[in-house]
């Protein structure tokens, strides 16, 4: 396993096994989990060469204590990968390496995608999401590049860099894995204390139950129903609850035949926000 900080020296790396072999490529912000773990197999199985990158990107938080409070363990992380016993190349970076000059995005037009849900909630977010991705996806140059179903709003949304950028990557999508109570897999879990991790099983339990009810109730029921369970839950606050069209992500109001759904669900478990989504139909 080679481990490399520095851009250039990844470049130098990679440049001669480029020709021949097929790069995957998955980035992550660390503190890695057997979510993380389930994309790097994938990765591993369909190329020849797998770069994991870990850098918890600055510009991509419009909240400095969030940023500030990220999960950073490097070394549990590296530990991890090694346990695969596979040839991994890891990219470590320091800001520096990354924004030599200025810490600041790119503004982005992502056809209206980035204004939707978390771009609601997170002003600046995908801006910063869409900068660092072009970075690294210049950098490393992958043949594919890996991201879970959890963040399903990101992945689309890197879809559509890639397309805006004139970028040969393959942008592969990859199911949610769940913790033992159905929480999605996800950094921030660590901060959970045992009784909100328990709690915050009801994120689930209410996908589901949109999910069952989905083809014989209106979404207009279907919202005040997930309400009405986060009422009901005092450890968990829901910041959102959306039906949106998988291609668009605009709200549903009204179910189209033909058309795609996904169910939304962003709630906050004491200072720590938790995401999850499932598709409908």
């Amino acid at each position: 396993m080679a481990i490399y900080t520095h851009k250039q020296s990844l470049v130098q790396a990679l440049s001669p096994v480029r020709e021949n072999n097929k790069i995957g490529f998955v980035p992550t912000m660390g503190a890695l989990h057997e979510g993380h773990i389930s994309l790097v197999k994938k990765a591993l199985d369909e190329n020849d060469v797998v770069v994991i990158s870990i850098f918890v990107n600055p510009t991509q938080f419009n909240n400095s204590s969030d940023l500030d409070k990220y999960p950073r363990t490097p070394e549990d992380d590296i530990s991890l990968l090694h346990s695969l016993d596979k040839e991994l190349i890891i990219y470590l970076p320091e800001v520096s390496d990354l924004y030599s000059e200025s810490v600041s995005s790119k503004n982005y037009d992502f056809d209206g995608l980035e204004n939707e849900m978390e771009g609601k909630h997170r002003k600046g977010h995908f801006d910063g999401v869409g900068t660092i991705l072009d970075k690294f996806f210049r950098i490393v140059q992958p043949d594919s590049a890996y991201f879970g179903e959890k963040d399903f709003q990101q992945l689309q949304i890197v879809r559509k860099l890639v397309e805006i950028e004139n970028l040969p990557v393959n942008i592969v999508g990859c199911p949610i894995l769940r913790e033992s109570n159905g929480l999605a897999m996800s950094s921030r879990n660590k901060r959970l204390t045992e009784k909100q991790f328990e709690e915050a099983s009801v994120i689930y339990k209410v996908l589901n139950e949109v999910k069952e009810n989905f083809s014989s109730t209106s979404i207009s029921a279907l919202n005040e129903l997930v309400a009405e369970r986060f009422l009901q839950n005092s450890h968990l606050n829901l910041e959102y609850f959306e039906i949106a069209d998988e291609g668009t992500l605009k709200t549903a109001e009204q179910i189209s035949n033909g058309a795609k759904y996904r169910a939304f669900i962003a709630a906050y478990a004491g200072e720590v926000r938790l995401i999850d989504n499932m598709s409908l139909n």
